[in-house]
């Protein structure tokens, strides 16, 4: 059994491995997508701070539909290439936003949110869901939680896909 409690005072190399044997141990063996999707989100949650929204928006038909996550209740619908969630699954490349309002298109789903991480996770090919990520601190996300977030969703990719 995984101790799910994040590292206190780790780096971030460290808490990101930590979280990925977290998400890989919780989603082992359980084939439902969402659930999987609530149990990573809630992770997260937990293991990062500083986060006011951690959830995902899942590919479906063609716009992004609002998935499992923690946080505020947040925009139900989002069209691919519109805000930042929109723009990483049209381009299937991570958003790192220090200042969301300096976004162009940036959708508001919370007025406190200050910057956002958005990672696409793409499995065989095939885009699935965004991770999004926000924070009410500005350029509170840095290249080391991209990477880290980065290797969460592949990671968990073949667990999410439904």
């Amino acid at each position: 059994m995984h101790d799910f409690s994040p590292l206190a005072g780790s780096d971030k190399p460290a808490l990101y491995a930590d979280l990925i044997a977290a998400a890989r141990a919780i989603t082992d063996g359980e084939p439902d997508a969402i659930a999987n999707m609530a149990n990573v989100a809630a992770l997260i949650w937990q293991y990062v701070p500083d986060l006011n929204w951690a959830g995902f928006y899942r590919l479906v038909g063609d716009e992004l539909v609002l998935g499992p996550f923690q946080g505020k209740a947040a925009c139900i619908r989002i069209a691919l290439g519109s805000g930042v969630c929109g723009t990483a699954a049209a381009t299937r490349a991570t958003q790192r936003v220090e200042d969301v309002h300096a976004f162009p298109g940036h959708i508001a789903c919370d007025a406190a949110s200050a910057s956002e991480l958005v990672v696409p996770v793409v499995h065989d090919g095939r885009l699935i869901a965004v991770l999004d990520l926000d924070t009410p601190l500005p350029a509170r996300f840095d290249e080391a939680d991209a990477a880290g977030m980065e290797a969460v969703c592949a990671a968990i990719a073949p667990a999410l896909q439904g």
